[in-house]
């Protein structure tokens, strides 16, 4: 099924997420509480950096005239950066381009139909979605460039958990009913524990 795409600088991102901020606004280095979301898209996902290239392409087109003066500047900072340069010490972004979009106003989150997701647990860092992202040129306090504002959050779905916290399937051993805490050590206990 195709998505509706409403804009030339507009794109549904298919993505693994990470640093998901989406149920709550988190401030980052001080600045302005944001709803925000890293999107990591495989390199070899052709379709999708084409339609966001196009999409950045059209962003610096509207910047020339509404933001810029005339004319593209040299040196903009742009939204789609490479995980194997930017982030080379974290596995999760090798072999990928990542975006990361930011807005003020909260996404809509909502599941495989469209339903809201109300459950913060179900949509997470690691798992994959559909993200709307509409592009725009910036010029402010002498930088220029072109960003990426979050639109809505689609669960497609799960993936590992990129929290850096263990899972609980990972921690715990399933118990049967007769299963006690504790037990006998097996081995003799050091002299402080005794």
């Amino acid at each position: 099924m195709a998505n509706k795409i409403s804009s030339a600088t507009k794109v549904v991102i298919p993505c693994r997420i990470s640093f998901a901020n989406i149920f709550e606004a988190k401030s980052i280095n001080g600045g302005e509480a944001k709803y925000s979301v890293s999107c990591l898209i495989p390199k070899e996902d052709k379709k999708t950096l084409l339609a966001i290239h196009k999409a950045v392409e059209a962003a610096k087109e509207d910047g020339k005239t509404r933001k810029w003066g005339g004319k593209i500047p040299p040196n903009l900072k742009l939204p789609l950066r490479d995980g194997d340069i930017d982030r080379p010490d974290d596995e999760n972004y090798q072999e990928h381009f990542f975006v990361n979009a930011s807005s003020k106003d909260a996404p809509q989150v909502v599941d495989r139909h469209v339903q809201p997701v109300t459950d913060p647990m179900m949509v997470y860092s690691g798992c994959y979605c559909n993200v709307s992202v509409n592009f725009y040129a910036f010029n402010a306090n002498g930088n220029r460039g072109v960003a990426a504002g979050l639109g809505n959050v689609q669960f497609v779905k799960d993936g590992d958990r990129l929290s850096g916290k263990a899972s609980a399937e990972s921690d715990f051993d399933a118990l049967d009913d007769e299963d006690v805490l504790g037990g006998d050590a097996g081995e003799e206990l050091p002299d402080y524990l005794r």
